[in-house]
């Protein structure tokens, strides 16, 4: 599988197109589908698998994990708030968790900081 399906079938997964990743990803809406033709730079792949919540390596068909686990890895109080400040998609039981929800956890979170 190449790098562009790879990328196409996890945005699809994830329930965004191509344009809706790069323009996530701070990219032009066109320059995932130029991918098939030049290699990403390092940045961009790296702006992409984050926005897909994948690895670099599984986008590159490295690996078949999309989220290899180690415990030096585990998300802190302050990264699950930051991503959920940065509009990362979050789902529970395969739906997304709306704006209100996600503003509740943000504030039980800090709540733990006090």
């Amino acid at each position: 599988m190449t790098l562009i399906s790879r990328t196409k079938e996890i945005a699809k997964l994830r329930g965004l197109s191509l344009d809706d990743v790069a323009i996530k990803a701070g990219l032009s809406a066109k320059s995932i589908y130029n991918w098939g033709r030049n290699s990403p730079k390092s940045e961009n792949l790296d702006r992409v698998a984050d926005v897909l919540h994948v690895s670099t390596d599984y986008l590159l068909g490295r690996t078949d994990e999309m989220n290899p686990s180690s415990t030096d890895n585990v998300p802190t109080e302050v990264d699950i708030k930051k991503a959920i400040e940065q509009d990362i998609m979050l789902a529970f039981d395969g739906k997304p968790i709306s704006d209100k929800y996600k503003r509740i956890i943000i504030e039980l979170l800090s709540e733990e900081d006090e």
